[in-house]
């Protein structure tokens, strides 16, 4: 069974939760960090932004922070990567594993109309452009994905390799470069399974392509 800790309390994430289990994985929610050493995986979820202190800027637009969750998510990506054990991050995931690996963000994405969500109507949709062989190889040159964010990652960390941008050059996707570490700015539990849109490509592929990689335990 390929198991996938998330940092949380049970009843947390639900659509990330009913993702990995439509996969066939385990999803393993805990507040305590010591629980992830059973697990192949680790999934850092959507959530609030991260403290601006930690990539070096002052706090211009941050909101939601919660200091103890910087330093779990942070804690766990460290021990994850250092073990080789594969890190899928999603939305705030996607930020936090920038900040982790000495990346920072943009506090306020210049055209947040693009890509902030559209209240009752829900997620905004915007096409993205592929760059790496790894998202061309699922979805090709260019395609759609949904959007919810008001922040993004800015300078690239160490060995993170782009993988797709927005027409307005903000940064939607990354892999390391150990193929073990996958970023996405989108939400794809949003995109595929009970969720799934005809607006978007399928959400499903990228949870495959974390979950392969990941070992049984």
């Amino acid at each position: 069974m390929k198991t996938v800790f998330i940092r949380g309390s049970r009843g947390d994430f639900a659509n990330y939760t009913a993702a990995l289990a439509a996969c066939g994985a385990e999803p393993v929610l805990s507040m305590d960090p010591a629980d992830a050493e059973r697990c192949g995986g680790l999934l850092l979820p959507g959530g609030a932004d991260v403290n601006p202190a930690l990539y070096g800027q002052e706090n211009t637009a941050s909101r939601g922070i919660d200091d103890s969750r910087d330093r779990d998510e942070l804690a766990l990506i460290r021990r994850f990567f250092a073990c080789g054990r594969p890190i899928l991050g999603i939305c705030r995931g996607h930020q936090v594993l920038n900040v982790a690996f000495g990346g920072d963000l943009i506090q306020d994405v210049p055209d947040p109309a693009r890509h902030v969500a559209l209240g009752d109507a829900g997620d905004n949709v915007h096409p993205v452009r592929a760059g790496h062989p790894f998202l061309q190889g699922l979805y090709g040159e260019r395609f759609c994905v949904n959007s919810a964010h008001h922040q993004a990652a800015g300078k690239l960390g160490r060995g993170l390799l782009e993988t797709c941008v927005s027409a307005d050059g903000i940064n939607e996707g990354f892999i390391h470069e150990n193929g073990l570490v996958i970023g996405v700015q989108f939400h794809p539990e949003r995109m595929g399974f009970a969720h799934r849109r005809p607006d978007t490509v399928d959400g499903r592929k990228i949870f495959e392509s974390f979950l392969a990689l990941v070992p049984d335990t």
